[in-house]
């Protein structure tokens, strides 16, 4: 006998029990992966994570830009934006779970016991999840793992998630709650799930795309935003240990939104939230209240 939906959101670690699989929503315990999909075997597979707010997921446009692109570098074909919209709307509502974490995800499907792909249709996902909380200051960690800016999957959303597995892993035995990286040239570049920002005289600096570090989508709203209250922003190369001597940090990403960092490596920040992460803030919550798909 299949298992209840409360034991199946138990037994999948808190996540809601209906998913949507290849067009058709299901328990998720009846939801069947096959052992020889290609995203379990390889890691061939792509994803986005969004927030569902008030049953919308934010930001549903861009998301789906950046799948696409992700599913292109590996020769993927995702679902259609439409048809993905339609998903999310109806695993939220199926779940009742209109403020969510939202995961899409794409994988090579069905394929042989090694790096080649088969021929069978890729596999489509949309799962939810309720909203995880963030304390008001994020405490972070250099790791001592580097991203390789030169390597095959950079830019890509891929689920390939084992090293920010480890590095998260680290972190938190360090006391902090989000492991930050440095490139191989040792210049600052993302965390394991946000992108970096610091303000220096006024100035909002952010590492470019082309240290390694995944384009975010809420980065990029954080650099439109800073535009539009005259807040100078730009993308420059910084040492990894610039985080050591800044006064005002903040991190982005889809969950997190903007969020002031208090602490790097064990060490207090004086000005946490700085005025200009605070007026961010501000403006991205504004943000989302007026336009669920900037």
């Amino acid at each position: 006998m299949p298992s209840s939906p409360a034991s199946s959101a138990v037994s999948t670690g808190g996540s809601a029990p209906i998913v949507w699989l290849n067009g058709a929503l299901l328990d998720a315990s009846e939801a069947g992966i096959s052992p020889f999909d290609h995203g379990l075997l390889t890691g061939d597979g792509v994803f986005e994570t969004l927030a569902g707010l008030g049953g919308e997921p934010f930001a549903a446009s861009r998301h789906h830009q950046r799948l696409v692109r992700s599913a292109a570098a590996l020769g993927l074909i995702p679902p259609p934006a439409e048809e993905l919209l339609t998903a999310m709307r109806e695993v939220m509502h199926a779940n009742g779970c209109p403020d969510a974490r939202i995961r899409v995800t794409v994988t090579g499907g069905i394929s042989p016991l090694g790096s080649d792909r088969g021929q069978a249709r890729h596999t489509a996902l949309v799962a939810v999840s309720a909203m995880p909380t963030f304390k008001p200051l994020a405490n972070v960690v250099t790791v001592p793992f580097t991203r390789n800016e030169k390597g095959a999957l950079v830019g890509l959303k891929t689920i390939s998630y084992a090293e920010n597995v480890l590095a998260l892993n680290h972190a938190k035995r360090q006391g902090g709650d989000e492991p930050i990286f440095g490139n191989t040239q040792g210049i600052l570049c993302e965390g394991a799930s946000t992108n970096v920002f610091l303000v220096r005289d006024g100035t909002v600096l952010t590492p470019p795309l082309s240290t390694g570090c995944l384009a975010g989508v809420t980065r990029g709203l954080a650099i439109e935003l800073c535009a539009d209250l005259g807040i100078p922003c730009e993308e420059v190369l910084l040492p990894l240990d610039a985080l050591e001597r800044e006064e005002e940090i903040f991190l982005s990403s889809t969950l997190r939104c903007l969020q002031a960092v208090g602490r790097v490596n064990a060490v207090d920040l004086p000005k946490a939230p700085g005025e200009t992460t605070r007026r961010l803030v501000e403006a991205f919550a504004a943000l989302q209240q007026r336009n669920l798909d900037p």
